[in-house]
């Protein structure tokens, strides 16, 4: 964390500055007079830079930015769009902590790149929607569909578990949230994946028309003026979800009190009313 000082009440500086011949007798009495000492306020003021992306996670760190300062913490959020930046950036000292994955995709950057990072604790979580310019429902999808979803392994067990739970396709028992595409025990459709597409990149294929249905994580979706709520023909359930979005920080720093100050008020009763009415179940608060 970084930590600045200012030191107000400089009289016995400036005295010192001014202080020649006789007056420097009349500054010694002066301060004889006084007690032979000068007080000096301390003003401490701590300051957090968090890395995150645009929507929801920088609006809602900017609900933060007020009750943070008003415990003499300051702030600042630096939006970074790529994913790939912000571990880094983080790991490398850049960032004090960010805000913006859940944990999947922490345990794989970890493990790719021997990041030494920690999770803090969840914040929110944003389901993954279906959406189609071409059909109304999952039912009305033809065999042979063709279903555009994220490059990011990390999604692809919560999205087949989700295609599971709509009934579309069977999983191999055991295989869960760590489920791949080849973990397709039946598929009753004959569904096409085409799993080649960056995250940010699916919501401009959907309004691009492309694909049958693209299944679309809610930030990307709000980002380019998606509603979830209303546009998508099916939404992951967000009871019990497992990937919610993470303050995250470097091993070493999760039991300071400046990030434990940040986690209780992005999880404080007033920033959970914030997402409810801001994004009307499209992103969910967490509470633990």
């Amino acid at each position: 964390m970084k930590a600045f000082i200012r030191l107000m009440g400089t009289a016995v500086l400036s005295l010192a500055l001014v202080a020649c011949g006789g007056q420097e007798e009349e500054a010694a009495n002066d301060t004889e007079a006084d007690g032979g000492t000068t007080d000096i306020e301390i003003d401490e003021t701590s300051t957090i830079v968090v890395g995150a992306t645009s929507v929801p996670h920088a609006e809602i760190l900017e609900q933060a930015v007020n009750p943070l300062k008003e415990q003499d913490i300051e702030l600042v959020i630096e939006e970074i769009q790529e994913y790939a930046l912000l571990n880094r950036a983080l790991s490398e000292g850049n960032l004090d902590a960010n805000y913006f994955q859940h944990e999947p995709y922490l345990l794989q950057e970890t493990e790719e790149f021997g990041y030494d990072l920690v999770n803090v604790g969840g914040v929110h979580i944003e389901p993954i929607g279906v959406y189609s310019q071409k059909h109304d429902s999952l039912e009305e999808l033809p065999d042979g569909a063709e279903i555009l979803m994220s490059s990011s392994i990390t999604d692809h067990g919560r999205i087949l578990k989700m295609l599971e739970e709509q009934g579309l396709i069977t999983l191999k028992e055991g295989t869960g949230d760590n489920a791949a595409l080849e973990d397709i025990e039946e598929n009753r459709k004959d569904l096409q994946f085409n799993a080649r597409i960056e995250p940010s990149l699916l919501a401009q294929a959907y309004l691009n028309g492309e694909g049958d249905a693209v299944l679309i994580n809610s930030n990307y979706a709000i980002d380019n003026g998606i509603d979830p709520m209303k546009d998508s023909i099916a939404m992951e359930a967000g009871e019990n979800n497992p990937y919610a979005n993470l303050l995250v920080v470097r091993s070493g720093d999760e039991n300071n009190d400046t990030v434990q100050a940040l986690l209780d008020v992005l999880r404080s009763e007033e920033i959970q009313s914030f997402i409810i009415e801001q994004y009307n179940g499209a992103v969910i608060p967490v509470t633990e």
